[in-house]
């Protein structure tokens, strides 16, 4: 048995999820189907969105030397790491604009990343 919080919505519903002999997981204590949808994510393949910075080739007028930046959707856990590294070996040239794509589709899995600020 594992007990998670979910956090799909601020109600933050305790859940406990159960293995059966046969292998089937059930999930209790969640308030609405969003919240067993979670669990079973979490447990099976759990995925999260990743916030980083990416390098300036300049600096601007601002000396930001880094701009934040994250994925557009969740990325499986044990591939984080790979992504940062791509990441952190990215350096993008001004003018950044909140919303360019810095990485597009990212290793094939449909992840792009974005900048989350605009630098000129």
């Amino acid at each position: 048995m594992r007990s998670l919080i979910c956090i799909v919505c601020p109600v933050g519903c305790p859940m406990e999820i159960n293995d059966s002999a046969n292998g089937n997981l059930s999930v209790t204590g969640n308030k609405c189907q969003r919240g067993e949808v979670y669990a079973l994510e979490e447990i099976r393949a759990p995925k999260r969105v990743v916030t980083a910075t990416v390098s300036l080739t300049e600096i601007g007028h601002s000396s930001v030397r880094r701009i934040p930046v994250k994925t557009t959707f969740p990325c499986p856990r044990e591939m984080i790491p790979a992504l940062l590294q791509d990441i952190y070996k990215t350096k993008v040239s001004l003018p950044v604009k909140a919303g360019d794509v810095i990485i597009a589709g990212w290793k094939e899995q449909g992840i792009d990343v974005v900048a989350t600020r605009t630098v000129d």
